[in-house]
């Protein structure tokens, strides 16, 4: 599937409730309790915090901004989830910091009750959430928000456990025409709506929830994809910044090929990490001193003998690819990666598919959320360039030398925008000229939105200001207290870290 940007920090998956409230974006939110929410995902709130749902509605073609459009979509609306999470210690309270985690396609709603459980699980510092309302919000077409499904279970699965490098030339031509079916799916089934889930029509709805939350200007956090969103926000209503946060940037002005490679290159670096962290930790990674040689044999072999699970699931060479990629994400993924690799080599899978269908978005009985629904529709309705199938296949040939394990991947996985059906729908990529400064954090040793896009995302709003984490994974905030302490300052006293602030790993 479509690697661009794909960059989900925090898990996907959460019930979808009917009955959540409902008001229009240009009206105040009308808040319910919603504790549910929280003991659906976590099994229970964290201390201290209260949980309120609403649904606001939006146009689905905001078309100039009036919502007053001819086009696909012309006088219906979206409906847009949020949660709430609102801390009982709260005191001389700023307004709200809405969220969004990425990917595109990952839940605003999920990662606002997660960031709500406080820095000793990994959450939003008690500073920020004494101060401001912590609002997720699921995107149009994602989870909740009129959520876009049209790739069957099925054909996810096939996706995601194709060869990761189909050489063959028939192998090649199965992958396209599984892709062309998928596009079809879609098209059939959405028509010309299908270019409505694009980031230029999120932007628009990110001003409605700040209306419907009740701030007059908007402040932002935003993790890999979400630095997209917030990024066109800029752009749109400059005047209407109060302090975005781009965590894990994307550089907008990069196309598809420049995208995809960006993220070969990014991921070939952190796997060259964690292969010298192997090496240099034996004690913790059985698969050392060669964690590569050990992860390419792996998939070689599932080429002609996967390893088959006890409920009968092959760990083919697509899911152990996807369980290497999911691993990146974070430095403590590594070890699980380690492991799960050397137990597939003593015949048990289990901990590759635990790897790869985290990230996939795969529950245990084998559906899906929509995730990788809404990241084709997302993605596939940005991309206004499209490469040819001949250049793609250039690419993976080429790729193939330059970034070994993961260029070939990101090479094919462009047929899915190939063979989309909806017209594109590009975001601006522009100076965000009248804002005030936006804060852009990149960490060195990121797989999926490689450093480089950091200053160049910040270069290109004009008001940019860089702070650089030299850590792995993907994002910053609020892993490590260098950071945190200067995006505490910028968001809560608007104090601007100096440009080209750098921060340790440690």
């Amino acid at each position: 599937m479509a690697l661009v940007a794909a960059g989900c920090t925090l898990p996907a998956f959460a019930p979808r409730t009917a009955d959540d409230g409902e008001t229009s974006g240009e009206r105040a939110a009308n808040w319910r309790p919603c504790p549910e929410v929280a003991q659906e995902l976590v099994g229970r709130g964290a201390p201290d915090m209260r949980y309120e749902c609403a649904r606001i509605a939006v146009p689905r073609d905001w078309g100039d901004g009036t919502g007053a459009t001819a086009g696909p979509g012309s006088g219906e609306t979206f409906e847009i989830a949020l949660l709430r999470a609102r801390s009982t210690k709260q005191r001389d309270r700023i307004g709200s910091l809405v969220i969004n985690p990425g990917g595109p396609g990952g839940s605003g709603v999920d990662t606002a009750v997660y960031l709500s459980f406080g820095p000793a699980f990994g959450g939003l510092p008690d500073s920020i959430t004494e101060r401001f309302d912590i609002v997720g919000f699921d995107p149009r077409g994602v989870a909740r928000s009129s959520p876009v499904e049209c790739i069957s279970d099925a054909d996810l699965d096939a996706s995601f456990g194709s060869d990761p490098d189909p050489v063959g030339q028939q192998d090649f031509d199965d992958y396209r025409a599984l892709n062309r079916r998928i596009g079809q799916g879609c098209g059939e089934r959405y028509g010309d709506q299908l270019s409505l889930f694009s980031t230029a029509q999120a932007a628009r709805d990110m001003d409605a929830i700040r209306s419907a939350v009740g701030d007059d200007k908007l402040t932002y956090l935003g993790y890999s994809y979400g630095t997209l969103l917030g990024a066109t926000y800029a752009q749109l209503y400059p005047q209407r910044v109060r302090a975005l946060v781009l965590d894990g940037a994307i550089d907008p002005r990069q196309d598809l090929v420049a995208g995809s490679e960006g993220q070969a290159r990014g991921f070939e670096r952190a796997f060259d990490n964690f292969d010298r962290w192997c090496a240099a930790n034996a004690a913790r990674c059985p698969i050392a001193p060669d964690a590569r040689a050990a992860v390419t044999s792996a998939i070689d072999k599932a080429r002609s003998s996967p390893v088959r699970g006890a409920d009968g699931r092959e760990a083919t060479a697509g899911w152990i690819f996807f369980a290497v990629v999911s691993s990146l994400y974070t430095e403590a993924g590594w070890e699980a990666l380690a492991r799960a690799i050397d137990e597939l080599a003593d015949g048990d899978p289990t901990e590759v598919f635990t790897l790869a269908d985290g990230y996939a978005g795969r529950e245990p009985d084998g559906r899906y959320s929509n995730l990788f629904d809404a990241n084709l529709a997302v993605n596939c309705s940005d991309d206004a360039q499209r490469p040819t199938v001949e250049q793609i296949r250039q690419y993976q040939s080429q790729w193939r030398q330059e970034y070994p394990l993961f260029g070939p991947a990101l090479a094919t996985g462009m047929l899915s925008c190939v063979e989309w059906p909806a017209r594109p729908d590009p975001y601006p990529t522009g100076p965000a000229d009248g804002a005030p400064p936006i804060v852009v954090v990149g960490t060195t040793g990121d797989p999926a939105t490689p450093y480089e896009q950091t200053p160049a995302l910040a270069s290109m709003l004009a008001v940019g200001r860089v702070v650089t984490w030299e850590g792995e994974g993907h994002t910053a905030y609020p892993k490590t207290a260098c950071v945190v302490e200067a995006v505490d300052a910028y968001l809560i006293d608007l104090t601007v870290p100096p440009d080209g602030l750098r921060c340790p790993a440690r």
